[in-house]
């Protein structure tokens, strides 16, 4: 086994010096996992929001750095969590002292910024993984061994209003969470993307919709809303003799699954298709695989951690933050060009 000399050596482990760029809704739920996760050591964090610095110092009694290069200097690992518009800045920043960065979703504004990126996490030869955390929620996990070649994907992920995240199009905000489920699952180069959008309370899309057409014959179509009246986190797959249903929010994952069959079971209570004509009939079954009840936040930390520790690849590279920042962003220029 491969092993990172800088974090284990003759058997003696160092801790891993962690620290967190933004602590605002979401930076602080990553304090908290963060003191979930063996071998870190949460060092401390950068906030612009002085009076925010004063609280999460108290709650956490970690240091409060006055600047994000003072931060960066002092640790091994950089979890930034700050508005999408500065991931560039901290993230190349990180990656020129060699640090290895956690950068939450989507990964920056532009796919241009995101290839600059790769090169300079190529360089540095250090860990980069993006915050697609649906990855790592508990029913896609459940669903995921029985995820086979999918031909036809929807997404439907719909939320109540709320100012924050409207600083960016529903597409990065909502949509980009489905677009990398959908990536990861078809396996397949986009072949060519329809879409449109609706400006309804924001000065960008609110409501989205796109079909995204694969190289392999695959189809997915995604719906995202920031103006709806309840959430809804829903993905159906389909796939030859499949049909899997992924609730992320309710987590809960369904199969419905068709097997071959001669003769009519014995069981009356079983349900079979007979397609007629000599064909051989279908006995559909159920299926609802165990879901596990864990926190996708601290899953996708810890994750991250062993690919630092084992020198392995993070399960969610900085290519796959870029691939899905390209497809949204030919999703938006798709809106833009309606009018």
């Amino acid at each position: 086994m491969t092993v990172r000399k800088n974090y284990l050596c003759q058997n003696f482990f160092v801790m891993i010096k962690i620290g967190v760029l933004g602590v605002g809704h979401l930076g602080k739920i990553h304090l908290n996992c963060i003191l979930k996760v063996s071998d870190f050591e949460l060092v401390g964090f950068y906030d612009p929001d002085q009076e925010r610095v004063k609280v999460i110092e108290a709650e956490f009694g970690i240091k409060g750095y006055s600047n994000p290069s003072e931060l960066i200097d002092n640790v091994d690992v950089v979890d930034i969590v700050t508005p999408t518009v500065s991931h560039f800045a901290c993230a190349a920043e990180a990656l020129r002292k060699s640090k290895h960065v956690f950068i939450e979703k989507p990964i920056v504004t532009t796919p241009e910024e995101a290839q600059k990126l790769i090169e300079l996490a190529t360089e540095a030869n250090v860990k980069v993984q993006v915050g697609h955390v649906e990855r790592f929620n508990p029913a896609f996990l459940a669903a995921q061994p029985h995820i086979n070649s999918p031909m036809f994907i929807e997404t439907h992920r719909l939320a109540l209003f709320n100012p924050r995240g409207t600083d960016v199009p529903v597409v990065l905000d909502l949509m980009i969470h489905d677009i990398d489920i959908v990536l990861s699952a078809v396996k397949s180069k986009v072949k060519k993307v329809h879409a449109s959008g609706v400006n309804v309370v924001s000065d960008t899309p609110d409501i989205a919709n796109a079909r995204l057409e694969f190289e392999n014959g695959a189809v997915a179509n995604l719906t995202a809303s920031r103006l709806s009246l309840k959430n809804m986190r829903k993905t159906r797959i389909f796939q030859r003799d499949a049909y899997i249903t992924v609730d992320f929010l309710d987590k809960v994952t369904e199969i419905v699954r068709m097997d071959e069959i001669e003769d009519y079971p014995e069981d009356p209570m079983a349900m079979v298709i007979d397609l007629g004509d000599g064909k051989k009939k279908k006995r559909i079954y159920f299926e609802k695989p165990e879901v596990g009840n864990i926190n996708a936040i601290v899953e996708e930390l810890t994750s991250f951690k062993n690919s630092i520790v084992y020198n392995t690849e993070p399960p969610v590279t900085i290519h796959d933050g870029y691939h899905a920042l390209k497809v949204a962003h030919m999703i938006m220029e798709k809106i833009n060009g309606q009018h």
